[in-house]
């Protein structure tokens, strides 16, 4: 390295951070609690009737199922909608994972939808939207719900103190969205340290990128192996072997190419949600084909 290019290595490995992305990228050495590399998640899960379908799909196919993430937000789901969703996923050793309230493309504001706002993301708009999701959070809490989505820095850091406060349980899990996605180490040790327990990073990261970033944290990866059209539309199932063995623990997450947007989603959208889930289970099924052919020695969790 020039001299200039050294000190800012120094800089960046007295902070604890790699300098570079590590080149060829190293095993990551960590693992779940229970031993496990690798988890399976189907993203875009939208509601009771959609879980049944995604779990009938993954009988059929003999694919687990570790996680459900939903994208609409509590604040579209009626109580008895929670409590359905929560109680089959109690049922079948799967968490439920649903997303925290309203967000900016819910809002009044234009920006976020103008080509320089795209940065705004998902992000809570004003103190009112930030207790709007908050109350969401609440209200979710309350129905027995113990794994949220949320995509906001404010609303990270929020929920972060309150669960370390005790207001919020100990145990809940606070799953940071792709929308609010760290492109760095430093960028998730900082969504890592305001409280996230499990971290979706970018889909277009290499793979040294990846393996730069779990040097940094802890916290499992969430990666889309197919990410939908809004993010990229990326299909990268043969890097799925180079994925768990630079990520591990990660879950991997399947969206779809050439699918419409559904957030958010209802029960005038339902036959086309739930075809959607099951082909993301389908989908899931050739990773794990992926997985017997090329790393059958990588470790997933049990379903429990």
């Amino acid at each position: 390295m020039t001299a200039p290019m050294a000190v800012s290595a120094d800089w960046l490995e007295s902070l604890g951070f790699p300098a570079s992305d590590p080149i060829p990228a190293p095993d990551s050495a960590l693992r779940f609690p229970d031993g496990g590399q690798y988890r399976i998640e189907i993203p875009s899960t939208e509601g009771p009737r959609c879980l049944a379908a995604v779990l009938d799909e993954a009988a059929k196919r003999d694919v687990p199922v570790h996680r459900v993430s939903q994208g609409s937000g509590i604040m579209l789901m009626t109580d008895s909608e929670i409590r359905e969703m929560l109680a089959i996923g109690v049922e079948n050793n799967v968490e439920v994972n649903l997303f925290i309230g309203p967000r900016a493309t819910f809002d009044t504001g234009a920006q976020v939808f103008a080509p320089a706002g795209k940065a705004l993301g998902l992000s809570a708009r004003g103190a009112d939207q930030l207790r709007f999701s908050l109350e969401d959070l609440r209200r979710g809490v309350e129905l027995g719900l113990k794994s949220v989505l949320v995509s906001d820095l404010g609303t990270l850091q929020a929920v972060g103190k309150l669960k370390l406060s005790g207001k919020l349980p100990s145990d809940l899990i606070i799953k940071t969205s792709v929308m609010m996605a760290p492109a760095n180490p430093m960028s998730a040790k900082i969504l890592e340290d305001l409280g996230a327990t499990t971290i979706n990073i970018p889909s277009d990261l290499s793979i040294p990128q990846i393996a730069a970033i779990r040097q940094a944290i802890q916290a499992p990866i969430d990666f889309y192996v197919e990410a939908p059209d809004n993010i990229g539309g990326f299909i990268r199932y043969f890097e799925i072997p180079e994925l768990i063995r630079v990520a591990a623990p990660i879950y991997l997450k399947f969206g779809l190419r050439n699918a419409p947007d559904v957030y958010p989603s209802g029960s005038h959208l339902e036959n086309t949600v739930i075809g959607l889930s099951r082909e993301r289970v389908r989908r899931a099924s050739l990773a794990m084909q992926t997985i017997a052919r090329y790393c059958p020695d990588a470790v997933m969790s049990p379903v429990r």
